[in-house]
Parts: C-alpha cells; structure tokens; sequence
C-alpha cells in the first residue's frame, strides 16, 4: 500500500510528556498545607479542591495558560476561605503559596510511554509532524528542548497562550495543511478536540482516566471527519494506519 503523507499535529503536556500529575502532586501539598492552616475552622480537603478547581477552570477562560495562573489560583482560593470564616490572611502565607505554586513548572519532565518510538514510527513512515502546545514559550521551550523534540519537528512548533478555534485556524493558514490529510492527536476535548473538529480536520483523542476538569466538554460532531478515541499515545500509529486503509478502499 502507498502512503498518504498524513500532516500530524500533536499536542504535548499529557499527550507527549506528563503534566497533570505534576499538577497533582502540588494540589495534594497545598490541600494538606490548607487543612493545617484552617484546622480551627475545620476546612476539609474536598472544599478546599472543589473552591481551587472552580477558580482555576474559571480564570483559563481568561488568561490563557499563563505560567502565574496556576499560583493565583491557589492564592484566590486561600483568600476565599480567609474571608469565608473570617481569619486574616497574610503577605507571608501568599508568598509561600507562590512559591509552591510556581515550582510545579520546575519538576522533571517525563515522557508518556512510547513516546519516542511512536513519533519514530510516524517520521519512517514519510508524515509530517507538527507540535502545537498551550503555555508561556519559556516554560514550554525548555519542554521540548529537554525531550529533543525538534529533532521530530523543527520549525513545526507553534506555541499559544490560548489554544482554541482561532489559535489552531491561523496555525492552519500558517502554511500549507491539507486538511483532510490532517490531524490534531491531543488529550483535551475542549483545546485540541473540538476545535479541530471545527476546523475540518481529523482528530485522536487520548482519553486520560483522571482528566483535569477543564478540558472535558460534550462534543458536538458535524463534520465528515475522521475521529478516534484511543487510551495510549502507542495507539496513534495504529489508528492512523487503519483509517488510510479505509480511505483506500
């Protein structure tokens, strides 16, 4: 069988390399820093979640992804309980909860298993990869060169602070995409999913077991595209296979 060069765009932070349990680890510090903080007033952890989440996935809307989003949102959070039982909150406790908030960008990064030979695989196989990702270029500069990714994707990499219809459309009208030869392979519903559909192009999506609360939303599917739901980023060359082969037929 003749390949068609498939135009692959993936996403990177839980698609190519972990993130959200990175933001977990520092979640689960704060909450225990929390509880220890509001012990008098018997805060529990689930409130304390449920207040940092609802601040979070509110304030994406706006900012993007902004490195200071994340430590501002533990701070609003900490406000909200100060005011809520009446304790008075501090320069200095809001100074520790940035700092905590701030060194989740600092931690070591991993890659999600497969991920080198599955990007090797797509590169043999004659497609194009492209790396599109959500953040401040900094932090997700530093990202990639720690991976080697521009060996898979040289001047392919497209960085915004807000990934949506109107990012991924000037990426698209950047260059030249084929859109039907196109795909967007990220674990977001809402910043990779739903804005490829959208823009008319194909779509894996890696469903996570424990997905942050931000990027799950109800998909409305009313284009002839393909769409794939896998559990592994190792299943990518598969399903791209599968669905040139029935394009073949």
């Amino acid at each position: 069988m003749t390949i068609q060069q498939q135009q692959l765009l993936f996403d990177l932070d839980d698609t190519l390399i972990h993130c959200n349990k990175y933001f977990e680890l520092i979640l689960s510090q704060y909450a225990d820093l929390m509880v220890d903080w509001f012990q008098s007033y018997r805060v529990d952890v689930a409130e304390i979640r449920a207040k940092q989440v609802e601040i979070d996935v509110a304030g994406v809307d706006k900012v993007g992804f902004a490195s200071l989003h994340f430590p501002q949102s533990l701070i609003d959070t900490y406000r909200f309980f100060c005011s809520e039982v009446g304790r008075e909150h501090t320069a200095m406790e809001e100074n520790h909860l940035m700092k905590l908030g701030m060194s989740v960008y600092e931690l070591p990064i991993e890659p999600y298993p497969g991920m080198v030979e599955t990007l090797d695989y797509l590169q043999n196989q004659g497609h194009e990869l492209s790396l599109y990702t959500g953040g401040e270029s900094v932090i997700q500069k530093r990202k990639i060169e720690q991976m080697k990714l521009g060996d898979y994707f040289q001047d392919r990499i497209y960085i915004r602070q807000h990934k949506n219809f109107e990012a991924l459309e000037g990426i698209l009208n950047s260059r030249y995409f084929e859109r039907k030869h196109t795909w967007m392979i990220g674990n977001s519903l809402r910043t990779d999913i739903m804005p490829a559909i959208s823009a008319g192009i194909n779509t894996v999506y890696i469903k996570l077991p424990d997905e942050w609360l931000y990027n799950i939303v109800e998909l409305k599917k009313n284009t002839d595209t393909s769409m794939y739901t896998v559990s592994s980023l190792e299943d990518v060359p598969r399903v791209i296979h599968e669905s040139l082969k029935l394009s073949q037929r």
